[in-house]
């Protein structure tokens, strides 16, 4: 008996063929992963369609992944409630360099106001940093409502909230509003020489962004306004201020505003040339070294001085050399037409602030180790 004609199976050959196919596939794409060959494994992810390494995007119909924990004032901001977002942006809680470059000339005069061989007030120090956060918040926010029509025109700041259209002009007042009664309630719990002080500031914050309309020189007036910390810190401890160690530090702050804001502003020079602002860096153009190694002389000198008139000790001389080397390296490395190296040079000067702080403290307490020792002279000497 003859059996009938065998069917064909190509097709199941072929998916034979198939699944050993993508079996050494999948196989080859483990062995390369295992032996820690990335650039081969990411090739093949990325021809596979899988996301960039960091750019993390939630996958529809997928179990959920974990994001990466991130404590940068960026992704604080950007995990806030979406309505408060563009109020934080517009504070610059997502870029703090501006509240540190505030707050560290209050540090450097509340340190300096401390007792021999005591460490600073920590209370005041708290206080100051709570008021620097509003302050810069307040100031910023009278910036972008004073140029808002520019901000549009300039790429990096045409996302500025009220820019942006994120926050109405009404809103930004409300928000100015909100911002200045808490700083106020912070200056009520200082001295009344102090709140008299610190109450005359208020015409800088408000006029120092009408300042790049009218001259060349708005980083001197952002100077006398972001130092004036250097005053209020010595006079909220000691009840008034001294002006042989509060004038030259104040002095030395806006040195160090002037080469701070003027790096900053090189990042803008040719949106600023086109609609008419005026800058540091416009003026100054390519002799911008030479006139920031002019300010930081300036700095080194009057920081100098001020060591002198409050009695201060080898710490703290020994930290103005290290700011010293690290000014010179600043200026020395600075490309003024890269605004990548510029925000990178400009954010730098918290760590010259930092500097010139824990120099101030040790030099202070080591003016008590200093005081011990020559009173043990003195004793060893009258006794014998």
């Amino acid at each position: 008996m003859t059996s009938g004609p065998t069917r064909p199976r190509l097709p199941s050959a072929m998916l034979s063929l198939g699944g050993v196919g993508l079996a050494r596939g999948l196989r080859g794409v483990t062995q390369a992963w295992l032996r820690g060959s990335c650039g081969r494994s990411l090739a093949l992810a990325r021809v596979a369609g899988a996301p960039r390494t960091g750019d993390w995007r939630p996958s529809v119909g997928q179990g959920p992944r974990r994001r990466r924990l991130s404590l940068s004032a960026a992704a604080v901001v950007n995990s806030a409630p979406r309505p408060l977002q563009p109020y934080l942006r517009l504070m610059r809680l997502d870029k703090p360099i501006g509240t540190w470059l505030l707050y560290l000339p209050c540090t450097w005069s509340i340190g300096l106001a401390a007792e021999p061989g005591c460490f600073p007030d920590w209370y005041m120090l708290s206080l100051f940093g709570t008021g620097a956060v509003l302050m810069r918040g307040a100031g910023c926010t009278i910036n972008d409502m004073w140029d808002r029509d520019y901000d549009k025109k300039v790429a990096r700041t045409a996302s500025r909230p009220i820019a942006a259209g994120d926050i109405s002009t009404f809103q930004s007042f409300v928000f100015l509003g909100g911002q200045l009664t808490l700083a106020l309630s912070i200056l009520l719990c200082l001295n009344y020489y102090s709140i008299a002080l610190g109450a005359a500031s208020l015409l800088l914050v408000i006029t120092y962004p009408l300042m790049k309309r009218i001259t060349y020189w708005p980083q001197l007036v952002l100077g006398l306004t972001f130092n004036w910390g250097a005053l209020l810190g010595w006079s909220a401890i000691k009840g008034s201020c001294d002006p042989s160690v509060c004038l030259p530090l104040y002095f030395s702050g806006i040195m160090w505003t002037l080469i701070y804001d003027t790096i900053y502003a090189h990042q803008d020079k040719r949106d600023d040339a086109l609609i008419g602002i005026k800058s540091t860096a416009l003026l100054f153009c390519d002799k911008t070294k030479q006139w920031l190694s002019g300010f930081s002389v300036a700095m080194l000198g009057a920081l100098s001085l001020v060591g002198v008139n409050s009695g201060q000790t080898a710490p703290y001389y020994t930290a103005l050399a290290a700011v010293g080397a690290h000014l010179a390296h600043q200026i020395y490395s600075l490309d003024i037409h890269r605004p990548e190296d510029c925000w990178d040079k400009f954010a730098s000067n918290r760590t010259i602030g930092l500097m010139v702080f824990l120099g101030i403290v040790l030099g202070n307490l080591w003016k008590e180790k200093k005081t011990d020792e020559t009173k043990k002279n003195i004793d060893s000497k009258i006794e014998n």
